[in-house]
């Protein structure tokens, strides 16, 4: 499915960065090592990377990070790309000074797997970004999210604060927000936060 979406004609979820992370990544320690997940065609990462950081994108789709790389090199910086399966992902152990989450709707058992490592995987200190749409967004009006058909892909702030446990939230709420993001995430969306510490 993404390798077909990817390979549309220009970037299906624009070019600038998600709005969320553009209001928080000052937060992840200057110049750190971030790591952003299901990163797609590469938007977040590469502004991060304009920021100083040193940014690792991970996807399965081979055609959504080709174009990240493309993206990269017309704005003048480097990224790091790894075609991988998220449930065979290792993230490491307090490797990274940030991870940021846009996103990215995996199942369940996966998700909370994912969610346990990440919090083993950031430093002391470092930091967590995440914004996901809540099953509310079945009631909105806005383009993007899973399918209706497959509740279980969305998040809730309640579920997260228990996967991201170690984790001292920061930021940690569902609102509604307007989202224009490319063609495939677009309109009044319903969404969950969060901005999370590791401080132990």
């Amino acid at each position: 499915m993404w390798d077909q979406r990817y390979n549309e004609a220009g970037f299906v979820y624009g070019i600038e960065p998600n709005d969320f992370l553009k209001s928080e990544f000052f937060r992840i320690p200057k110049g750190g090592r971030v790591l952003c997940l299901a990163e797609g065609e590469g938007r977040n990462a590469v502004f991060l990377a304009k920021q100083g950081y040193k940014v690792t994108a991970v996807d399965q789709s081979s055609v959504g990070l080709k174009k990240a790389e493309s993206l990269a090199a017309e704005c003048g910086v480097e990224i790091s790309t790894v075609v991988a399966d998220l449930s065979h992902y290792d993230l490491g152990e307090n490797v990274w000074d940030g991870i940021v989450s846009i996103s990215a709707h995996v199942p369940p058992l996966l998700r909370k797997d994912l969610h346990r490592q990440a919090v083993s995987a950031l430093k002391h200190d470092g930091v967590f970004i995440l914004e996901a749409f809540t099953e509310r967004h079945i009631h909105m009006t806005g383009i993007g999210g899973p399918p209706p058909s497959n509740k279980a892909l969305f998040m809730s702030l309640q579920e997260l604060e228990t996967e991201l446990k170690g984790l001292e939230f920061v930021i940690g709420h569902e609102i509604e927000r307007h989202i224009s993001e490319g063609k495939y995430h677009q309109g009044d969306s319903a969404v969950v936060q969060i901005v999370g510490y590791k401080t132990v």
